[in-house]
């Protein structure tokens, strides 16, 4: 790799995320290693988005980036991208890879809050403490809640993990705090690798027919779409949960709908296909369902963990050539 002097950085995403993502000491490391266009690429079809384009070195994207197809980068100079979220396959096509530019995500650090909020929501969800919540709103007034809700608590439930992903992962590495029962379904996945993440390796179906609670973590892929489809659902426990913060497309939204209104399945959800449900789904005021608008990754303060990992990245480029969290096309076919 030859070094150019100076490294020219520039930033293409919605214009606004770039001070939501980069405080000041963020931006501060990036000029200490090279030119930084403050102008932000939203645009290609802009001839001075393009020319700026073709003048950079290292390219931070982030949601909104436009595709990067072979054609604005020809005659260009650029030599890595440092995606500051997670997924790179919504701005760079299979023919990207074709150009030899090297590629880095911050899928590991927009993984922490999904994780943790993932984990939450099984722990609430377990401890029944959404209707018992509602109950006590309702009524005003003390109650036996154990004699009510008798199936309430972690204390010995089974959790059901779908996909070792690295969100997958570190929802297990939580859990194994609790005593909880873990079983995980994942094809790429072996029985020693399974007990090493402290789980049990199951199929999928008996995963679903399993567990108190199933949390979905597997990549959008063809063979993974609605993959908790009419018949899965109907081999969940009775008041099982199922919980989506990956991807809408996993879910048979229609047969979700039908579970949940049926009295037999309960669900938090935080992505949905479509992504914003028509106004007149159960979902959204059913007492069984914890429905959010994607916020289980990054938001608020915790875009600045995404920023500042990206940073890293272009620190680590730039003195060393290398990253830390590279992106692998060969691995894109399995992974978010």
């Amino acid at each position: 790799m030859s070094r150019p002097i100076p490294w020219t950085i520039s930033f293409a995403m919605q214009p606004h995320l770039r001070p939501r993502l980069f405080d000041d000491a963020a931006l501060r490391r990036l000029a200490a290693l090279g030119s930084v266009h403050t102008e932000v690429i939203h645009d290609l079809t802009v001839p001075a988005a393009r020319e700026q384009l073709r003048a950079t070195d290292v390219l931070i994207t982030g949601w909104g980036c436009p595709v990067l197809e072979p054609g604005v980068l020809s005659a260009g100079r650029l030599q890595a991208v440092v995606h500051a979220a997670g997924t790179v396959k919504n701005h760079l096509p299979d023919t990207f890879w074709d150009a030899g530019i090297a590629v880095s995500s911050a899928a590991d650090a927009n993984a922490v809050p999904v994780a943790e909020y993932t984990v939450a929501q099984i722990l609430l969800a377990n401890k029944q403490a959404g209707a018992m919540r509602a109950a006590y709103r309702r009524e005003r007034a003390g109650a036996d809640w154990s004699t009510r809700f008798p199936q309430a608590g972690n204390y010995r439930r089974t959790v059901g993990v779908v996909g070792a992903s690295r969100i997958g992962r570190r929802v297990l590495s939580h859990l194994a705090a609790f005593d909880l029962d873990l079983l995980v379904s994942d094809p790429h996945v072996d029985d020693a690798a399974a007990r090493a993440l402290g789980a049990r390796l199951v199929g999928l179906d008996e995963l679903f027919r399993a567990s108190d609670v199933v949390t979905l973590h597997a990549p959008d892929l063809p063979e993974t779409r609605h993959l908790a489809d009419a018949r899965r659902l109907a081999l969940m426990r009775p008041k099982a949960v199922l919980v989506n913060t990956a991807r809408g497309g996993l879910v048979d939204t229609a047969a979700l709908t039908d579970a949940v209104v049926s009295g037999r399945v309960r669900a938090v959800l935080d992505v949905t296909e479509p992504e914003i449900l028509p106004p007149d789904s159960p979902l959204y005021y059913h007492p069984e369902v914890v429905l959010t608008p994607h916020i289980a990754g990054s938001v608020g303060g915790e875009l600045r963990r995404l920023g500042d990992a990206a940073a890293d990245e272009v620190e680590s480029w730039v003195r060393t050539g290398t990253f830390r969290t590279p992106v692998h096309p060969e691995n894109l076919a399995i992974t978010a």
